[in-house]
C-alpha cells in the first residue's frame, strides 16, 4: 500500500514538469526506499543545485508550481525594520512523533518542552540588535529588526522554520520570488548542532543565504567548497582536541583512557588528539564509545574500564547526559581517583555540577569551555523582562506563566500555553508584581555568558557585513546625521561576500574576523573545585588564545583534592642516567628503563639514547653527567708501587751484599776461577737492572719515559754481555787445551773481553740514541683505556725502536744460551756453563712470557708487568750464578781451595 502511494505521488510530481524537461531533470529517479520527507527535501535541493550530472539547475525547478513546505506557525519573536536578519534556536524540544505515508504534505505540529538556556541566547540576540540600534556609530539611521524562530532541536523543524524565514511572505520557492517580492531574511543565526548546521547549510547554500552558527563546533563545516555559506563564533573541535593535547604534554599525561560519543563528535576529536600527540609519547591506555540508545549497557561498559585500567586520567568527549550515566556507574563502583578532563560539551553543565553524584566522582575536573565574556548591561536587561510590556513575546509568555504558575491576563487566545494539556485557566491571574529578580535558573544566570556571547558575536558580525554593504560611514564617525545608503537591495550573496571581509572590534575589546568560516579559536580552561558544603563550582584557571595555553597551575584542584598534577604513566619515565627500552609487542608508553653503560650519559629524564662521553672525559657513577678523566699512574704511595720498590731495593741490596763478599774473597779460587773482573762488571749492572726498575714508578714525565727505557736497555745488555763473554771465556779456556789450540786464549784474554762488553753494550746504545733522537717514548693518557682513571704512560710512537731494544737483548741472550748449552758438561767445578745455562733459561722465559702479559694487562698494570720481567730476570741472573759460589764461600770455605777447583 505503501508502495503504491509512493508511486502515485512520483507520477504526480512527474505529471507537473513540462514536456521538453529533460527526463533526469523529472523526479522519477528518486530511490524507491521510504525516505522520510525532510530528507528527500534535501536531495532534492542539494543534489539539483551541486551535482554537475544530477544538476537539473533552478531553472528546471522554477518552472514547477512549488508552494511554500508547510505553513510556519506563529510561535516566534518578531521586529521589523530596514533589515531583518533571522534566528533559529531550540527554545523547545521533544517534537511529537510523525509517520509520514507520503501521500500528503508533512504536518508539523508544535513542541511542548521548553528549554531555559535557549532562552537566554534569543534575548542575547534581541539585546545585540537593540544595542546596535542605539550605536550612532554602527548602521547609522538604520534599524535593524529580526525574526526568531523556534527549531525544536530537530533539523526537519529547523529546515521548515529557516525556509520560512527566507521566504518571508512569499508562497513560491523561486529564488527570484523570494529576494523580490518577499521579506524574508538575508541572514540567519542558528544552527545550534552540527547536524542542523549541516543540513541548513546546504538547503540555504543555493540561495546563497549566509548562515552564522554559535554552537556548531564540527571540524567538517570549514570545509568551503561545501559549505560556502557557512559562518561561526564558535571555534572548530580542531583547536579544542589541540588545546587538550597541549594540557596532556605539559602536564606529562602519558598514559590516558578516552571515553567518546559513538559520532563525529566523539570520534573525530579523539582522532584529532591522537595525531597532536603523536610522536610525544602519548598513548591511550582503552577508548570506548556511547551510543544513546544504548547508553546503560555502554556507560556501564566504560565504567568498567575506567576502574580496570591503570590509567589515572580519562578524556571524555561526549555529551552531558552519557556523562551523566558513566558517572553514574563509576559511583555504584566507587571509583572516585580518577581525574577527567572534559570537552566543551559538558565542562560546563550545571545539571551535572549539581548533581551529588559528580560531586563524589568527578571532582577536580579540568575543562575546556566555550569562551565566557561579559555583556555590559546584559544582565539587568534579563531581569527586567516582563510580558506585561512584551506582549507579543510569546516565548517570554510561556516561560513566565512556567515560571510563576500564573496565567497572562489578556494572553490566553494567542499563547500556546492555551493548546497544553494541563488547562491554562486553571492558573491563577498573574498579578503584574512577578520578577525575574527573584529568579535563579539557567535562563537568568548571566555569570558565566558563553554562548549567549557567541549570539551576540553573531549579531555584530551581521551588523558589520550590512554596515560595508551599506558604504555606510566609517564606524569611528560621531556624526549623527550621516546615514547609510538604501538598504532595499541588500541581497543574501552580496552579504555573503562582505561577512567573508569583516573585520572589528566588538564592544568587550575583541578582534572578530572570520578565516574562512571560522574564527580565531579563544577557550576557557575551567575547573570543578569543591566548595566547604561539599558541592562543586566552576572555576576559570586559565585560557587558550589561539595555539597558546595560559593556566594558572596553582588555580587548579585536582581529583585528589590538592594541588599536586596527578600523574598517569603506563611507565615512570626514565629518570637521568637511564635510557627507554620499549617492550615488545606494548605500545611506545609502556617501557623499561635501562642504566646507561660505561662511559655513555643520559642527562634529561625519559632519554632514548644514550651518549658517549668525549674522549677525554668519562660518566659518573649515577650516568648523569661526563667528567674528567683522572690521571693514574703506578705511584710510590700505593701497595704495588710499594711492593715492587721494596722489591727492588731489595735486589740492589742483595746485590751489594755479593760484591762486597766477592770483594773481600777476591783471593780466593772461587771468585779468582770464574774471571773475577767480569763478576764484578756482572754485578754492577744487576744492581742497575733492579735501580732502572725504580724509574718505571711514578708520575711518568718526558725525560723519565726516555731515561728509563734507555736504562733498562743498555743494563740488560750489559749483563747479558757480561755472560755471554764469560761463556766465550770458558769455552775459549777448554778449546785452548787441546793441542794445536793453545794461541785460541790470546784472542780472548782480559782486553778483549772488557772490549767485547763495551762493543755488545755501545750496539745497544746506539739504537737507544737513535730511537730516543727520533721517536722517543712520551708521556701521554691512554684514553682507549675504559674507565674513570686513565692511565699516563710512556706511549711508544715508535714500535720499532723499543722492538729493537727488546730484540737486541733477545738475540744476546738466545746466544749465550747457546753457548752455555754448549759448554754445560764441561769438566771442572770451576765450570760457570751450567750456572750460565739455568739463568738464561729463567731470563729467556721471563721474557717470552712478558710479552703477552704486558699486552693484555690494563693500564698501569701494564707497567707493573714490565717491572716484574724486570726484576724476575735480574733475581733469576744474580741467584743462578751468584748463589752457589756465595754458599761455598760463607758456608763451605772448606771447599773454596785451589785443590778442591783443579779436583777434575
Amino acid at each position: 500500500m505503501v508502495r503504491k502511494s509512493r508511486r502515485r505521488a512520483l507520477r504526480r510530481c512527474n505529471s507537473l514538469a513540462p514536456q521538453n524537461t529533460p527526463p533526469m531533470s523529472r523526479l522519477s529517479w528518486f530511490p524507491t526506499r521510504r525516505w522520510p520527507s525532510s530528507t528527500l527535501l534535501l536531495l532534492l535541493v542539494g543534489l539539483l543545485s551541486r551535482q554537475p550530472g544530477l544538476r537539473v539547475g533552478l531553472q528546471a525547478v522554477h518552472t514547477l508550481t512549488c508552494p511554500r513546505w508547510g505553513t510556519p506557525g506563529n510561535r516566534g519573536l518578531f521586529r521589523d525594520g530596514e533589515i531583518v536578519i533571522g534566528g533559529l534556536f531550540h527554545v523547545h524540544y521533544t517534537p511529537p512523533p510523525m509517520d509520514n505515508d507520503f501521500t500528503d504534505e508533512p504536518r508539523y505540529k508544535e513542541c511542548t518542552v521548553l528549554e531555559h538556556l535557549p532562552m537566554q541566547y534569543i534575548y542575547a540576540m534581541v539585546f545585540a540588535v537593540e544595542e546596535i540600534n542605539r550605536n550612532p556609530t554602527l548602521l547609522p539611521g538604520i534599524h535593524l529588526g529580526y525574526h526568531i524562530r523556534d527549531s525544536c532541536a530537530s533539523h526537519p523543524w529547523a529546515t521548515q522554520a529557516a525556509l520560512s524565514l527566507v521566504s518571508g511572505d512569499s508562497s513560491s520557492c523561486n529564488p527570484e520570488d523570494i529576494a523580490e517580492d518577499s521579506k524574508g531574511v538575508p541572514l540567519i543565526i542558528g544552527g545550534a548542532s552540527s547536524k542542523t548546521a549541516i543540513v541548513l547549510s546546504r538547503v540555504l547554500s543555493p540561495l546563497s543565504v549566509p548562515l552564522m552558527s554559535y554552537q556548531s563546533s564540527c571540524p567538517c563545516l570549514s570545509d568551503r567548497r561545501q559549505f560556502p555559506n557557512f559562518f561561526r563564533t564558535i571555534p572548530s573541535d580542531i583547536y579544542q582536541a589541540r588545546a587538550i593535547a597541549s594540557l596532556a604534554l605539559y602536564f606529562k599525561w602519558t598514559w590516558i583512557g578516552a571515553v567518546v560519543a559513538n559520532d563525529d563528535y566523539g570520534l573525530v576529536a579523539v582522532k584529532l588528539f591522537q595525531e597532536e600527540t603523536l610522536g610525544s609519547g602519548v598513548c591511550l591506555a582503552f577508548l570506548e564509545t556511547l551510543n544513546r540508545p544504548n547508553i546503560a549497557s555502554d556507560a556501564r561498559r566504560a565504567a568498567l574500564a575506567i576502574k580496570a585500567s591503570s590509567a589515572k586520567v580519562i578524556l571524555v568527549f561526549s555529551w552531558y547526559t552519557e556523562v551523566r550515566e558513566v558517572f553514574l556507574q563509576l559511583a555504584q563502583m566507587n571509583v572516585t581517583d580518577r581525574q577527567f578532563i572534559a570537552s566543551e560539551a559538558w565542562s560546563t553543565s550545571g545539571s551535572l555540577l549539581q548533581n551529588p553524584i559528580t560531586s563524589k566522582v568527578a571532582s577536580g575536573v579540568l575543562g575546556i569551555a566555550i569562551r565566557s565574556s561579559p555583556i555590559l548591561g546584559f544582565e539587568n536587561y534579563i531581569r527586567s523582562l516582563t510580558p506585561f510590556r512584551r506582549p507579543d513575546d510569546d516565548f517570554l509568555t510561556e516561560f513566565w506563566e512556567q515560571e510563576f504558575a500564573c496565567r497572562i491576563p489578556d494572553g490566553s487566545a494567542s499563547t500556546p500555553s492555551a493548546n497544553m494539556s494541563n488547562p491554562r485557566t486553571s492558573l491563577p491571574l498573574c498579578s503584574g508584581e512577578e520578577s525575574l529578580e527573584v529568579v535563579d535558573n539557567l535562563f537568568t544566570d548571566t555569570s558565566q555568558l558563553r554562548q549567549a556571547y557567541n549570539v551576540y558575536l553573531a549579531v555584530y558580525a551581521a551588523a558589520h557585513a550590512i554596515h560595508n554593504r551599506l558604504a555606510c560611514p566609517a564606524t569611528t564617525s560621531r556624526d549623527r546625521s550621516s546615514t547609510c545608503s538604501s538598504t532595499k537591495d541588500v541581497k543574501p550573496a552580496e552579504l555573503l561576500q562582505h561577512l567573508n571581509e569583516v573585520n572589528f572590534t566588538t564592544p568587550q575589546g575583541e578582534r572578530l574576523y572570520f578565516q574562512g568560516g571560522d574564527i580565531p579559536p579563544k577557550y576557557d580552561l575551567v575547573n570543578w573545585q569543591k566548595t566547604p558544603e561539599g558541592s562543586l563550582k566552576l572555576v576559570l584557571v586559565g585560557h587558550v588564545d589561539g595555539h597558546d595555553i595560559h593556566l594558572n597551575d596553582t588555580a587548579v584542584q585536582w581529583s585528589s583534592g590538592s594541588l599536586q598534577v596527578p600523574s598517569s604513566v603506563c611507565s615512570e619515565s626514565c629518570p637521568p642516567g637511564t635510557r627507554v627500552a620499549r617492550r615488545k609487542g606494548e605500545p611506545i608508553c609502556c617501557f623499561d628503563c635501562i642504566q646507561c653503560a660505561d662511559g655513555e650519559i643520559s642527562n634529561t629524564t625519559g632519554s632514548s639514547n644514550c651518549e658517549r662521553c668525549p674522549v677525554e672525559t668519562w660518566s659518573n657513577t649515577d650516568r648523569t653527567a661526563c667528567i674528567p678523566r683522572q690521571l693514574d699512574f703506578l705511584s710510590f704511595n700505593e701497595t704495588l708501587g710499594i711492593t715492587l720498590t721494596t722489591v727492588a731495593v731489595s735486589g740492589t741490596m742483595v746485590t751489594t751484599a755479593v760484591f762486597v763478599v766477592f770483594l773481600y774473597y777476591r783471593h780466593t779460587p772461587v771468585v779468582r776461577a770464574n774471571n773475577c773482573e767480569l763478576s764484578f762488571l756482572l754485578l754492577l749492572s744487576l744492581k742497575l737492572c733492579f735501580l732502572c726498575s725504580l724509574l718505571f714508578i711514578g708520575r711518568p714525565s718526558a725525560w723519565a719515559c726516555r731515561f728509563q727505557q734507555a736504562a733498562f736497555g743498555i743494563s740488560f745488555v750489559l749483563s747479558v754481555s757480561c755472560l755471554q763473554v764469560k761463556t766465550i771465556v770458558v769455552l775459549a779456556a777448554f778449546r785452548s787445551a787441546r793441542p794445536g789450540s793453545g794461541a785460541l786464549m790470546k784472542w780472548f784474554g782480559p782486553g778483549q773481553q772488557r772490549g767485547s762488553v763495551c762493543v755488545f753494550t755501545c750496539i745497544q746504545i746506539i739504537i737507544c740514541i737513535i730511537w730516543l733522537s727520533l721517536s722517543p717514548p712520551e708521556p701521554r693518557p691512554d684514553f682507549d683505556t675504559p674507565g674513570l682513571k686513565v692511565t699516563l704512560k710512556c706511549a711508544m710512537d715508535s714500535v720499532v725502536g723499543f722492538s729493537l731494544v727488546l730484540g737486541y737483548i733477545g738475540l744476546l741472550a738466545c746466544t749465550c744460551l747457546l753457548l752455555a748449552f754448549l759448554a754445560r758438561k764441561l769438566p771442572d767445578n770451576f765450570n760457570e756453563a751450567k750456572l750460565i745455562t739455568f739463568s738464561m733459561l729463567i731470563f729467556c722465559a721471563v721474557w717470552v712470557a712478558f710479552v703477552p702479559a704486558y699486552v693484555s694487562s690494563p693500564g698501569k698494570y701494564a707497567v707493573a708487568v714490565e717491572i716484574f720481567a724486570i726484576l724476575a730476570s735480574s733475581y733469576g741472573l744474580l741467584f743462578c750464578i751468584f748463589a752457589p759460589k756465595c754458599f761455598i764461600i760463607l758456608l763451605r770455605p772448606e771447599k773454596n781451595t785451589k785443590k778442591h777447583m783443579m779436583a777434575r
